[in-house]
């Protein structure tokens, strides 16, 4: 009866790794990177998501810490982890990449990408191996799986008539920051699908990142430094939402309107926008109804406009932020759509 009972405690306190006892990666701190490319505009999904999630249930099995970082446009980590910068390396799964005496080519985990381990033929490999067998054949790999290869497109759904509970892998979190926003989670919800479609590795040109697309500077103001992290990209991007919304607060908009204005700042700058308001006023605008600023628009983009004493900051074209602004109210539509209830 003891050997039955203690067995069970035995099995879960067990690294994942197969018949080997010792523990190469207790203590240590791995430096993995994610090389996935730009999902919002592929057809992989959310694989990033995926693995995010997957390393750190490596690391937590493991007794060891990491830190995930999300390849540039430009960065070539394969080329890291054969000069050591690098310990481990999630990329696509492509004939030109091979092991070699510094790389080993880990256990396929999901058919279309793998992990690249510094180190090749070395106990770690074997205890990553194996980690990656038990995972596979767990049901929480099943879980994970499902979870991120899910059909996330609100208008796919609403099209089909599908009603969910689920809109995207990250609605706890969603639901969590848009209480202290005052917002319906699914209008957050829809925020999150313009910006990045849901892919925690979404980047921009310009240097935005993650799921709501903030700028490292704009973290960095609301004390976030790892924009990969999906609870920390929502806590910056809705903490500026709020400040964005208190800062429009004062005009006497109504609740809808104050959303409105506080996406499109979000979207171009609150710099921008009241310099459209300011010109909606001077011309004989009403300045409190979104449909009334995108009339006046249009003069922004006049070279007159730069004689204009209300506005500060020069011409705009504007056409990224109505499209914006559009956008997301589409997406928030879909999502109310397939998901009738705001709890």
């Amino acid at each position: 009866m003891t050997i039955i009972c203690l067995t069970p405690l035995c099995e879960k306190g067990r690294t994942l790794s197969g018949a080997h006892t010792v523990n190469a990666f207790a203590g240590e701190e791995l430096i993995c990177a994610i090389d996935l490319g730009n999902e919002m505009y592929s057809s992989y999904g959310l694989e990033t998501g995926l693995n995010y999630q997957l390393i750190n249930e490596f690391a937590k099995d493991n007794h060891c810490e990491v830190k995930i970082i999300a390849a540039g446009r430009n960065d070539n980590y394969i080329d890291s982890l054969r000069q050591g910068r690098v310990d481990l390396v999630v990329t696509r799964k492509t004939d030109s990449i091979g092991s070699s005496d510094s790389i080993s080519i880990l256990s396929d985990l999901n058919g279309s990408s793998v992990w690249a381990l510094s180190d090749a033929g070395s106990d770690r490999t074997r205890q990553i191996n194996n980690w990656i067998g038990h995972m596979k054949a767990s049901s929480r790999f099943s879980e994970l799986e499902s979870t991120y290869s899910g059909i996330y497109n609100p208008h796919k759904k609403a099209e089909k008539g599908i009603t969910t509970s689920r809109v995207s892998p990250y609605d706890h979190l969603l639901k969590k920051y848009a209480k202290s926003l005052g917002w319906d989670w699914r209008m957050v919800a829809a925020v999150v699908y313009q910006e990045s479609k849901f892919s925690i590795g979404a980047s921009s040109p310009r240097g935005a990142q993650g799921l709501m697309q903030v700028m490292p500077q704009t973290g960095l103001l609301y004390g976030v430094d790892n924009l990969l992290d999906p609870e920390q990209n929502i806590y910056a991007g809705t903490s500026h939402l709020k400040r964005l919304q208190k800062m429009f607060s004062k005009y006497g908009l109504s609740q809808d309107e104050l959303i409105r204005f506080t996406l499109a700042a979000y979207n171009a700058g609150e710099g921008r926008v009241i310099d459209c308001r300011n010109l909606a006023q001077a011309k004989g605008y009403d300045n409190t109804k979104w449909d009334e600023i995108v009339k006046v628009i249009p003069l922004m983009r006049e070279d007159s406009i730069l004689e204009e004493e209300s506005v500060r900051l020069g011409k705009f074209q504007g056409y990224e932020t109505i499209d914006y602004i559009e956008s997301v109210m589409s997406h928030y539509n879909a999502i109310c759509s397939i998901c009738p209830t705001s709890f």
